[in-house]
């Protein structure tokens, strides 16, 4: 890929473009979410992300995963995108859930030990390791203040991401834009999300192939 903003470079690598540091918050890890949408907004084609993506795309999302401590994902993204076990040794993936309901424990992802679930307190109990916050739904503050890491990546889908943005608990935002334009009527970045208005600098902008890779960072102060 080629970076675009800041420092124009013809050539560039994952590793160098998003190898940055990241001032991790006192209270809780820093939080960074990696999407991928189209030019009309859309996160999905048929349920999954897979028709918007590129190799490019994909080795970004990779070359994240491995400079995260710890995945956090929805549990509908799990079962519509297949996650496995992560690649990086030693990474787990947390999965919010009401309740847990629709998981498949005997999956790799669980029977590997990287998955545990992310609900209420007042979730059922679970065959899985759990962490446990608020009352009828996840108080994800609360849940991402236990998590021990540095770096946690959020990857969707939209409905958790509105859940993310609601809660002010978006660092980083990784969002590569697709050059397709898809209809339909997939959720939006942030779907459900009520009106937000956190300010974001764009730390880089790089292109491949006609796909845009943005980063954007939670302006302080």
């Amino acid at each position: 890929m080629r970076r675009l903003h800041p420092h124009p470079a013809d050539r560039i690598t994952v590793a160098e473009a998003y190898g940055v540091p990241r001032p991790r918050p006192s209270h809780r890890p820093w939080v960074g979410v990696c999407m991928v949408s189209s030019l009309d907004g859309s996160t999905v084609v048929e349920d999954t992300s897979r028709a918007l993506s590129s190799p490019a795309d994909t080795a970004v999302l990779l070359g994240l995963r491995q400079l995260a401590d710890l995945i956090v994902v929805g549990a509908a993204t799990v079962r519509m995108e297949g996650y496995g076990a992560p690649s990086k040794a030693g990474q787990r993936i947390g999965i919010v859930s009401r309740r847990g309901d629709g998981l498949d424990f005997t999956a790799e992802l669980f029977t590997s030990g990287a998955g545990f679930l992310i609900v209420p307190e007042d979730a059922p109990d679970l065959p899985v390791e759990t962490v446990r916050a608020g009352t009828g739904a996840v108080d994800l503050p609360g849940a991402f203040a236990q998590l021990d890491a540095y770096f946690v990546q959020c990857e969707g889908g939209a409905v958790l991401n509105a859940a993310m943005a609601a809660a002010d608990l978006i660092d980083e935002l990784n969002l590569t834009v697709s050059p397709v334009i898809s209809g339909g009527a997939g959720p939006r970045l942030t779907a459900g999300a009520p009106d937000v208005l956190h300010r974001m600098d764009l730390a880089h902008l790089c292109e491949d192939d006609g796909f845009l890779f943005t980063r954007y960072v939670r302006r302080r102060g």
